[in-house]
């Protein structure tokens, strides 16, 4: 049985602990509002703004653009969001458990065919253990999401994707539901897909009517980049305001259970006290009867 000191000692090393992982539950807290905020903004107008132009892109099929060719994946690229930091629950061991499932689906490919851009430290390391090599390092953008830097990534893949040098972009992403609540998201980049079942089912099978100036061939051309490298920044948004709301909870789960822990070891620490004072007792009480 542990001694009253080594519990004693427990206790004060738990409450070192609570404090740190309480901290860092306010911290975490602190930057979740703000990368809350910055996502819920986004995502309404980058949900409507694509809705449109897919449903606008399914009505007129005279509309040709290199980013809606539906062709053959002889080359894949993969850009997998994680976080640069630890002690944010299971949330990188999932992406990472993730993208593995993904590489199942292209093990029929070269690893030469596979292009991987990992965003955030943790899924880089992961990926340069498993032996692939990655496409430039992305690390600071878990960190601090940048639009100009995300679009230039963006740009960077449609041109790969234009000129045929990959046949489909994928994102694998966790979309911010709530603080409890981050959902694992495979999304197709490109080609861009015309279906709006996950858009906007408000205009599912509209046939609406635009009226377009100066051209619609202008329009898709000045628009439609603009669209693609906006989907990334917003995917870059979900994936850091997930990253805060699972720190959150991980350190939130951590401080209520050194709370529970803490008053395990102080009830260990009573008895064991109460029965070191009784045996004194018995002892002096036996004492004085001989």
């Amino acid at each position: 049985m542990a001694s009253l000191k080594d519990i004693k000692t427990r206790i004060s090393s738990v409450r070192s602990t609570r404090q740190i992982t309480s901290a860092m539950k306010m911290v975490a807290s602190a930057k979740l509002h703000k990368a809350q905020g910055a996502i819920e903004n986004m995502l309404p107008y980058q949900t409507k703004l694509n809705a449109i132009l897919t449903n606008f892109l399914r009505t007129d099929s005279t509309i040709d653009s290199p980013y809606i060719a539906v062709r053959p994946v002889n080359k894949v690229a993969i850009v997998v969001f994680s976080s640069s930091t630890s002690l944010c629950g299971a949330f990188n061991a999932n992406v990472a458990k993730h993208f593995v499932q993904v590489l199942e689906d292209y093990k029929h490919l070269d690893q030469k065919n596979i292009l991987i851009y990992p965003i955030g430290k943790k899924i880089e390391e992961n990926i340069k253990k498993m032996g692939y090599e990655v496409q430039g390092s992305f690390q600071h953008l878990a960190d601090k999401p940048s639009y100009k830097e995300s679009s230039e990534l963006g740009e960077r893949l449609m041109d790969l994707f234009a000129s045929k040098e990959v046949d489909r972009v994928e994102l694998i992403y966790h979309h911010f539901k709530s603080t409890a609540s981050q959902t694992l998201v495979r999304e197709n980049f490109l080609p861009l897909d015309l279906t709006v079942d996950q858009v906007d089912k408000k205009i599912k099978g509209k046939n609406i009517d635009y009226i377009v100036e100066p051209s619609a061939a202008d329009f898709i051309a000045n628009l439609l980049p603009k669209v693609i490298t906006l989907k990334m920044y917003t995917a870059l948004l979900d994936s850091n305001a997930s990253e805060h709301a699972a720190r959150t909870m991980a350190m939130q789960i951590a401080t209520d259970n050194a709370n529970e822990l803490i008053q395990d070891l102080t009830k260990q620490y009573n008895k064991s006290r109460q029965q070191s004072i009784t045996n004194e007792l018995l002892d002096i009480i036996g004492g004085s009867m001989r």
